[in-house]
């Protein structure tokens, strides 16, 4: 279905659909990893990656993040199973600090 490797084949759909559709889209494939866990809430997918593809799989405003949970909560009702997905921030994350508004825009006039 997802172009099935030996290692494929015996991964569940949801694991199998979440590694191939954010293998897609960054751009460091071979650092993709996912992680399953099921109990009682349902099936847990964490999902890690490269640093620099963090941006890739979050998107504007977590738009990205937010379509490839719709697509997850699809595979899961067509399996009856409650998917849910925890994106992971990884180590060494080239995300800054937030920066309030006019912080190092040359807004600060000291009057």
């Amino acid at each position: 279905m997802f172009g099935k490797s030996k290692d494929m084949a015996q991964k569940p759909h949801d694991q199998e659909f979440l590694e191939y559709l954010v293998k897609s889209i960054v751009e460091n494939p071979d650092k993709v990893e996912v992680n399953r866990k099921v109990d009682e809430m349902g099936v847990l997918l964490s999902l890690k990656v490269d640093p620099k593809d963090m941006g890739l799989v979050v998107g504007r405003q977590g738009s990205t993040a937010k379509a490839i949970r719709s697509l997850l909560r699809i595979v899961g009702v067509r399996n009856n199973a409650r998917v849910n997905l925890k994106i992971e921030e990884p180590e060494g994350s080239t995300r800054g600090p937030r920066m309030d508004r006019g912080e190092g825009r040359g807004e600060d006039f000291n009057l």
